[in-house]
Order: C-alpha cells, then sequence, then structure tokens
C-alpha cells in the first residue's frame, strides 16, 4: 500500500502537525506533501526529516513570511500534485489539502480538523478582527471567500472519506458538505505528565496570542480576580495583552515543553477560554491532574467532564469565567487528579494509532473489493 501524505504548510509544530507527525510513524515509507516548507533544521524530526513535496508557492517573493497570504493561489496549488503513484492518499484538512486530485482507483481519506473558519461560520468575525468589515479590501476579501466557498464545498466531492477530530467538527463537515464524518480524536502525549505532583496557588493558560483564542478574556477575568496567573505563549496580540496584564499576571511568552509540563503539574487550574476545534491543551493539562475551567463549546465540552475533570462556562465573558474560578474556589466542584488523568487517556497516541491503523485498513480493505466507503 503506497502512501502520500497531504497537509497545508509546515512552518510549526502545533496542534495539526502533531497529527500528521503520528501518521508519518505510522507508515513510515509514506511520502510527505506540503504546500511550503520552513521548518528549520531543528523541527524537522517529527516529519523523519523527510524532503518535502511543496507547491510553486514556496518561491513566490516573500513567501516564508507571508505564505498565508497567498491564500487564493492555494486551491490551485494543492491541485498541481501528482499523486499518481499512490494506493492511499491521506489529507491533514484545515484549508486546502482535501483538494488534491486523485484517480478513480485511489483511496482519498481526509482527516480534518476544521473546514476552512474564515470562509464559513468564522467570516464575519475574522472580518472584523482583521478590520475588513468595510472599504475595497474588504470588498476583495468577501469576494475571495465567497469563490474558496465554492471550491471548498466542490473538492469535497474528491473525498472518499472523511475523519473529523471531534463532534463538534463532524458537525461543521455536515454543514459545509453535507458529508458524514467519522470522529477520530487526535493523539495527545499523556506519558510526559505526572498527575500526582502538588499543586500550588497559581492558574494558567497557555496558548498563542491571535484574537479567536481569548487570551484577553482570561487576562481580563483575572485582573478583576486579583489571583495569581501564569500565561505562556506569544503571537500577534501580545503587545495588547501585555499592556492590559495587572501585576498579579506572569506573562513568560513562548516556552519550550518541559516548561509548560512542569507549570501545568504544578497549577492550581488550567484556564481555557477558547470556542477551539478540539483542543490538545486542556487534554494535557488533565493529564498532568490539573483542573480544567473552559468555555464549554467545542472541542472542550467532548474532553473536560463538567464537575468531574473540570468547570465548563457557559458564555465567552469575562463575567462567565471570573463566576466559574470563584465557584472552583469556593470548593463547589470536588474535582480528582487521578479522575481527570484517567479521562485524558482515552486520548492517547496509543488509542489513535490503535483506531487510526484500523479505519485505514478497513477501509481500504472495503475499497478494493467495490464496497462503498461511506
Amino acid at each position: 500500500m503506497r502512501v502520500a501524505v497531504v497537509h497545508e504548510w509546515l512552518a510549526s509544530h502545533a496542534g495539526s502537525e502533531k497529527v500528521v507527525e503520528q501518521i508519518l510513524q505510522l507508515y513510515p515509507e509514506a511520502d510527505l506533501f506540503s504546500l511550503v516548507d520552513f521548518l528549520s533544521p531543528e523541527q524537522r524530526q517529527f516529519i523523519g526529516h523527510r524532503t518535502v513535496n511543496t507547491s510553486f508557492i514556496q518561491q513566490l517573493p516573500f513567501a516564508q513570511r507571508i505564505f498565508r497570504q497567498y491564500l487564493p493561489l492555494m486551491p490551485l496549488a494543492v491541485e498541481q500534485f501528482d499523486l499518481s503513484a499512490y494506493d492511499v492518499v491521506i489529507s491533514s484538512n484545515h484549508a486546502v489539502a482535501k483538494g488534491v486530485l486523485t484517480a478513480p482507483h485511489q483511496l482519498h481519506i481526509s482527516y480534518v480538523h476544521t473546514p476552512i473558519r474564515y470562509a464559513w461560520d468564522l467570516q464575519h468575525q475574522y472580518l472584523q478582527q482583521a478590520g475588513l468589515e468595510r472599504g475595497v479590501k474588504g470588498a476583495i476579501t468577501r469576494v475571495i471567500l465567497h469563490y474558496l466557498r465554492l471550491w471548498d464545498t466542490a473538492s469535497a466531492n474528491r473525498v472518499d472519506r472523511f475523519l473529523a477530530n471531534s463532534e463538534f467538527i463532524a458537525r461543521r463537515i455536515w454543514r459545509a458538505y453535507r458529508r458524514p464524518a467519522t470522529v477520530l480524536y487526535p493523539p495527545v502525549d499523556v506519558s510526559r505528565f505526572d498527575w500526582q505532583q502538588p499543586r500550588e496557588e497559581f492558574y494558567l493558560t497557555v496558548s498563542r496570542f491571535v484574537p479567536y483564542k481569548r487570551v484577553d478574556l482570561t487576562v481580563a477575568a483575572f485582573n478583576r480576580l486579583g489571583l495569581p496567573l501564569v500565561v505562556i505563549g506569544d503571537g500577534s496580540d501580545w503587545s495588547r495583552i501585555e499592556a492590559m496584564a495587572g501585576a498579579n499576571v506572569k506573562l513568560l511568552g513562548q516556552q519550550p515543553n518541559a516548561v509548560v509540563t512542569d507549570y501545568m503539574q504544578r497549577c492550581k487550574g488550567f484556564i481555557f477560554p477558547a470556542e477551539e476545534d478540539f483542543g490538545i491543551t486542556p487534554v494535557e493539562a488533565q493529564a498532568a491532574g490539573a483542573p480544567v475551567i473552559a468555555f464549554g463549546r467545542g472541542g472542550v465540552a467532548e474532553t473536560v467532564v463538567h464537575g468531574k475533570t473540570g468547570v465548563l462556562f457557559s458564555e465567552q465573558t469575562v463575567k462567565s469565567l471570573e463566576q466559574a474560578v470563584n465557584a472552583f474556589e469556593m470548593g463547589m466542584y470536588e474535582l480528582n487528579p487521578e479522575q481527570s488523568r484517567r479521562q485524558a487517556e482515552k486520548f492517547s497516541i496509543e488509542r489513535f494509532h490503535e483506531q487510526f491503523r484500523a479505519c485505514i485498513e478497513q477501509t481500504y480493505t472495503g475499497f478494493l473489493q467495490g464496497n462503498p466507503v461511506e
């Protein structure tokens, strides 16, 4: 079974890349395709130091810095990959990877982290945050997103089977493409955490500093609460977050995994205010035995058990988060570290390997026999 793995872009080792890492471990002979590859030599270990097949976007001016701005060209670029030598194509999709062209004798399985957020249900939020609600640039962006939606819907027909990283994303796939998806939760390295460490008197959040992650909401709530908060991460919103942080908020910037692990094992509680497709960090926090206080929508509603491994608040507001933290401080919930660890182990790497391999091989066997994939 000759396998090709297609991913949108390789520029970091974040959530979707961790899924690709495990797929490549399952299929070590697979070839890897990506629109661009800007991984540093130190980052290449997770792809097995492979040579990556890239698109023409790799060679465009200033691509390393602004490759995301070439989004209008990405549907064309992904269609130029020649995958004719492979039996199975696995696309890792959060933008355009599922749009690759395959032949009738090839099986295409797409693992979807999300349909393109900024082209579908989050378009208005994206335009608002980017300052593109009005004007010529805003009008051009709306036209681009309109045609991107048309292409995205049409290219869904090129996929034989969809896998979704959560029930939340399976519903998004149905809404956008009217196609069913099998839920297969992404892998989380729970083994790196010790859940039996003593807890200390500080709260923790780990996040990229981008608008939809709502780090500002966490900082604003803890400014009012006056409780100690440690914030790990960086991003485009750094200056704004730094300006609003009170004396009780400690900004550490980006930190290596060892530091993140240490803080998760010691924090009193882990704060997660974003609406995420899945959300790996709340699962990691539970693996470390930390109670999770999170906005109860998106993938986190499937990974955190309210009242047992964490507290889910109902509105994405400062007041709602503040009330949840106060309820936790008052001891209204009996949260058990061992129970949190058991919950996190449901999302282990070993479980992902077992389920993903079984899914691919069973689907491919049926495909060869001429059975309907879905």
